[in-house]
C-alpha cells in the first residue's frame, strides 16, 4: 500500500509539473506559473475549470499545489470522499498546515488504512491534518513499541483517532503511572491502552483515585479491572452502581484476606450491562428506587465537598494564625535579646 501510494504521488507530482511548466498555453502566452496551477489545483480529472467552492488553498492568491482532487482520486478516494477532505481543508487557516495534508494521508495508508478508515478519521479528529508527518510517525512508532500489534493497532487509532494528537510524552506518562502507582504488568498496560485508549487523555489524580477506589473500596484486582475494561466507565458511574448494592447490601468490602460473608457480584456484572439489567437482575430494585438514590448520593456528594472545602479554609486559617504567632514569638526574643546587650 505505501509503495503503491508513493508511486501515485510522485507520478501526480510529475503530471503536475507537465501541465504546469511545458503546456502550450504556458509557452504561447507566458502566463504566470501560479495561474496555470490554479486551473488544477482542486479539479477534477481531464476538467481545466476549478470550481471555487472546492479550492484547497485557504487564500486564492497562494495556490496550494501538494493537494488536487486528482492526487486524492489517485490515492484511492472517490470523488465524494476527496471533495469532504477537500472542504475540510479549505477550513484549515494556515497555510503551512495544508501543505502537509498529502504527506499526512500518506503515514496513514502506509499504516495500513483504506481510504473509507482515513476519511472517518479524520471527520472523527480534523486535528489530524495539522499534525506534522514526522511526529505522526513518531507517535505511531511508539504505539508499536508498547506492544500493539498490527491490527489492533490499526482498529484502535480508526476507533480513537485522537490518541495519534497525543505527544509521546504524555503517553509514556500515562504508562509509567499504570505500571509504578497502579501496578499493572506490561501486557495488562498494553491491553488498557488498546481497549480504552482515551485513557492517555485523563487526569493522574482522578486515574489514581478510580484505581484505588476499585482495588481497596471494591477488592478488585488489577486482571480484573482489566478484562472488564474499568477505565472505560468514570469513577461516578462506579461509585453509584458500587454504593447502591452496598447499602443494599448486595456487596461487602473483603478483609485483608480478601474474604467476604456473601458472594460479591463481579466488576463485570456491575459494569459491562445497561442500567435496567444492572437494576433489575444485579440489584434486585426497581428503576424508581435506582432514580431516588442516584439524587440522594448526588447530594451526599455535594455536601462531602462542601465541608471537604471548609476544613480546608479552616486549617488554612489555623496554619496562618500559627504562623503569626511564631513571628510574634521571635520578634519578641530578638528585642529582648538586643535589650541585653545594650545594658552590658
Amino acid at each position: 500500500m505505501g509503495t503503491r501510494v508513493a508511486h501515485q504521488v510522485l507520478r501526480w507530482t510529475v503530471k503536475n509539473v507537465c501541465y504546469s511548466g511545458f503546456s502550450p498555453l504556458f509557452k504561447r502566452y507566458r502566463l504566470p506559473l501560479s495561474r496555470i496551477q490554479c486551473r488544477y489545483l482542486c479539479s477534477p480529472p481531464h476538467k481545466t475549470a476549478a470550481s471555487p467552492q472546492h479550492n484547497c488553498s485557504p487564500a486564492s492568491d497562494k495556490p496550494i499545489t501538494e493537494l488536487s482532487l486528482s492526487s486524492l482520486l489517485e490515492m484511492g478516494f472517490t470523488d465524494s470522499q476527496a471533495r469532504h477532505i477537500c472542504d475540510s481543508v479549505f477550513e484549515i487557516k494556515k497555510e503551512s498546515s495544508v501543505k502537509r495534508v498529502l504527506s499526512t494521508l500518506t503515514v496513514l495508508f502506509v499504516l495500513g488504512l483504506n481510504p473509507t478508515s482515513v476519511q472517518k478519521m479524520l471527520d472523527i479528529c480534523p486535528d489530524l491534518y495539522i499534525v506534522k508527518e514526522t511526529l505522526l510517525q513518531q507517535r505511531i512508532d511508539h504505539l508499536r513499541k508498547l506492544g500493539l500489534v498490527e491490527g489492533s493497532l490499526q482498529r484502535m487509532v480508526v476507533h480513537y483517532p485522537k490518541i495519534l494528537t497525543v505527544p509521546v510524552k504524555s503517553v509514556k506518562n500515562v504508562v509509567q503511572f499504570l505500571r509504578e502507582k497502579c501496578l499493572f504488568t506490561t501486557q495488562q498496560v498494553t491491553d488498557i491502552l488498546r481497549d480504552t485508549p482515551a485513557v492517555v487523555l485523563e487526569d493522574l489524580l482522578q486515574l489514581e483515585y478510580k484505581f484505588q477506589y476499585v482495588y481497596f473500596r471494591m477488592g478488585v484486582k488489577q486482571a480484573e479491572m482489566v478484562k472488564f475494561r474499568l477505565f472505560r466507565f468514570t469513577l461516578d458511574d462506579v461509585r453509584c452502581r458500587h454504593t447502591f448494592l452496598e447499602r443494599r447490601g448486595l456487596y461487602q468490602t473483603p478483609d485483608k484476606k480478601g474474604q467476604t460473608t456473601i458472594i460479591n457480584p463481579k466488576l463485570g456484572d456491575i459494569l459491562n450491562v445497561d442500567q435496567d439489567t444492572f437494576v433489575s437482575s444485579v440489584a434486585r430494585a426497581s428503576a424508581e428506587e435506582y432514580d431516588i438514590f442516584q439524587k440522594l448520593l448526588a447530594r451526599e456528594c455535594k455536601e462531602e465537598e462542601l465541608l471537604q472545602g471548609r476544613v480546608e479554609a479552616y486549617s488554612d486559617e489555623d496554619t496562618d494564625g500559627d504562623d503569626e504567632e511564631e513571628e510574634e514569638e521571635e520578634a519578641k526574643g530578638r528585642s529582648g535579646y538586643e535589650k541585653r546587650r545594650k545594658k552590658k
